[in-house]
């Protein structure tokens, strides 16, 4: 049955996580479960269904619901049915399917226009000098992102022992993506190695062993909300954003390759 092949699967990424998962790719799989639960029971007002009911339809059906009843926008839903068509992927290798349903079916991801800070809006964050400390920690934390290409995830497991004299004379960050587990190299820019001798005897810093006193994300992303609207940056200022900075007004201004 569907739903049971699927919580087995849902089961083993959960239990590999930190090992070749990262803890978002479970949660990833258990919000396209639930979707699924409720598709079935939108549709076909069951629990679960036999695999080998899954055709065209199913999936066409499937993408209609995400998008009408789920609100989801087109690249939401193309996730969640990349997702699902892992689950059909796991039937027919192991022969629980004759015949793959989504041979004929199509749905393309979108580009989007990706939100990145300007030369200008990095400068307004750096000369602005908030009254609380809190403020102050989260704009170089967010800036040092802005500089690094870390996403909060990987800045926030990021610790001392990870930077690191080069050949070349120049400080690096040698680190894994917590996301991918793969190794990342990352020259340090001056302004990003400033940010990192700031918090040098910062409590947590010294005590812990941990490169930038990283609180968490749910907390940062609020106080970077407040952070915009200080600086009058007109964009909803998250972590995602930082990496776009890096990728873009970072990158090309500095001669960093991507």
């Amino acid at each position: 049955m569907l739903i049971d092949i699927f919580k087995d699967h849902n089961k083993k990424i959960a239990t590999l996580v930190g090992k070749q998962y990262a803890a978002g790719t479970s949660i990833r799989y258990q919000t396209s479960l639930k979707h699924t639960q409720e598709y079935l029971q939108w549709q076909y007002k069951v629990s679960d269904i036999d695999i080998k009911k899954i055709d065209y339809d199913f999936i066409t059906n499937y993408e209609f619901y995400l998008r009408s009843e789920r609100n989801c926008a087109n690249n939401s839903a193309f996730k969640y049915i990349k997702n699902f068509k892992k689950i059909v992927g796991i039937c027919l290798s192991s022969g629980w399917l004759d015949k793959d349903p989504f041979i004929n079916y199509k749905i393309r991801i979108k580009q989007v226009d990706r939100v990145f800070l300007n030369g200008d809006d990095l400068q307004a964050m750096a000369d602005k000098s908030f009254s609380t400390e809190r403020l102050n920690q989260v704009r170089d934390i967010f800036l040092f992102c802005c500089f690094t290409g870390l996403a909060y995830a990987d800045v926030n497991k990021l610790r001392r022992n990870e930077i690191v004299k080069g050949l070349d004379g120049e400080m690096w960050i040698f680190t894994k993506r917590k996301k991918t587990d793969t190794p990342s190299r990352i020259p340090l820019l001056p302004s990003a190695l400033s940010l990192l001798n700031k918090y040098t005897d910062h409590p947590v810093c010294s005590n812990l062993g941990k490169a930038l006193p990283v609180s968490t994300n749910q907390k940062m992303n609020a106080y970077l909300k407040e952070i915009a609207g200080i600086c009058g940056i007109d964009k909803p200022l998250t972590f995602h954003i930082a990496r776009h900075t890096f990728a873009t007004t970072v990158t090309l201004s500095n001669g960093v390759p991507i």
